[in-house]
């Protein structure tokens, strides 16, 4: 465990490696390449080239995840409800209420994981100094 951290600690330093002009990248970018350190480097996903993100490949930015989730998460509050409301009325069975109701719980610390992070991020911003 310890040996992971420290390689993870090492790589956050970062180390400018020369690429060749025949990929169409830039002279010097960040390299990634030592994440992956003795792996096959083929068929590697997530891997960009130089001014470019991950959301550019997909066409999704943080907004539309989190929106996502959010709808996700709302899909399974409500399907939670709808089957606790025909579990009284014996309509669904005592399994799929509890499941549903389990999901519905998952979602909700979630939710409520994500908005501490991102209050506690916002919060260390209007902290630091100009």
């Amino acid at each position: 465990m310890i040996d992971s951290i420290h390689k993870i600690s090492s790589l956050s330093k970062g180390s400018m490696a020369k690429t060749s002009a025949m990929d169409g990248v830039s002279s010097e970018s960040v390299t990634t390449a030592s994440l992956g350190a003795g792996m096959p480097t083929q068929g590697l996903q997530g891997v960009t080239k130089a001014d470019t993100t991950p959301g550019t490949a997909t066409g999704m930015g943080f907004a539309d995840i989190v929106g996502g989730m959010m709808t996700d998460a709302v899909k399974n509050l409500k399907t939670a409800e709808s089957n606790s409301i025909g579990g009284m009325l014996g309509k669904v069975s005592t399994r799929d209420v509890v499941d549903s109701m389990m999901t519905a719980e998952r979602s909700l610390q979630t939710a409520i994981t994500l908005r501490d992070k991102i209050v506690s991020a916002y919060l260390d911003i209007t902290k630091m100094q100009i």
